[in-house]
């Protein structure tokens, strides 16, 4: 019997519980309860579809990035991809929804910087004000990592801000929180899209098919997952297994690597300070595919089997 058996078996007895228990009633009450408590006025409908009127005056493209637990790589994914959209000649906003948790700030250098979004959901600022330009030209609102910030911040305050942010640009791209508390549902309605950052094992998945399930509930479409921080090791779950569980595509398998670390202490985008390494020429390529471009690969000169990617053509659009 091959070794990849128990872990199948496993995963199959793992994943079909998890079905039964999500798929009940109980879940969907739960999420319901939360955006109508603190999320939406109570004169509007308990669910917040992502076809709402707001998003409906400019139609840019939004994408909700979530994972469902922490440790997936979820911030380092938006930043990445955000900042290689960037470089491909789109406009595009990152926003950091993770109102508790923020880390976005951090990939940028931006922690310091006196304005952020929390002065927006406090009334204290415009949403201009909490916009930073990054690497590319890629516009970032980061969150504040103070606990006093967290405090003041009004999620209620969270729809207009995105609204505004629509107005100014193409895509925009939001690092939601992890679990399905307010903050993280909240963020959830703000997507058209949906795309979930796991890592390639049982529990990421489990809270990964929870996320799904709740976002289509509300509304938001499930496109597909980026399994982040994958290696060459057998504990692994493979690429069909995943799809399997979560029924949607992989749509690109982003590898472990060590300068995704030292990106993140030099306060810039691997796509930045090291575009030829594994990881980011995965991102590279993964932004050009979500944009709709085709891309080729281009030895490096050194003869190493590396490759460098760039689009050179849009796609044509289907009749």
């Amino acid at each position: 019997m091959p070794s990849s058996a128990p872990t199948a078996i496993l995963l199959f007895y793992c994943m079909s519980q998890l079905r039964q228990s999500v798929l009940g009633a109980t879940s969907i009450r739960f999420a319901e309860k939360i955006i109508k408590q603190n999320c939406l006025n109570s004169t509007r409908p308990n669910r917040f579809k992502s076809n709402d009127e707001f998003l409906m005056k400019r139609m840019p493209r939004i994408i909700a990035f979530a994972s469902g637990k922490g440790g997936t790589g979820n911030t380092t994914a938006v930043a990445n991809l955000g900042t290689a959209m960037a470089q491909l000649g789109k406009k595009v906003t990152i926003l950091d929804a993770d109102v508790a948790m923020a880390n976005l700030g951090l990939m940028f250098g931006l922690e310091k910087e006196e304005i952020s979004l929390h002065d927006v959901l406090a009334g204290g600022a415009s949403i201009e004000k909490a916009t930073y330009t990054g690497p590319a030209g890629v516009r970032i609102v980061p969150s504040s990592i103070s606990l006093e910030e967290v405090r003041r911040a009004k999620l209620e305050h969270l729809k207009e801000a995105v609204s505004e942010l629509v107005k100014r640009t193409d895509i925009l791209l939001i690092d939601s929180p992890a679990g399905l508390d307010s903050d993280a549902i909240t963020a959830l309605t703000l997507g058209q899209e949906l795309i979930l950052v796991v890592t390639p094992d049982i529990a990421s998945l489990s809270d990964a098919l929870k996320t799904k399930i709740i976002s289509e509930d509300l509304g938001v479409k499930p496109i597909g997952i980026v399994v982040n921080r994958a290696s060459d090791k057998s504990m692994d779950l493979p690429i069909n297994q995943i799809e399997s569980v979560l029924d949607l595509r992989v749509l690109s398998v982003i590898p472990e690597d060590p300068e995704v670390g030292r990106s993140i202490s030099l306060r810039q985008p691997l796509v930045i300070c090291g575009p030829s390494s594994p990881a980011a020429q995965a991102f590279i390529k993964l932004a050009a595919d979500l944009l709709g471009l085709r891309w080729r690969v281009k030895p490096k000169k050194t003869g190493e089997e590396k490759f460098t990617l760039w689009p050179f053509e849009e796609r044509k659009k289907s009749r």
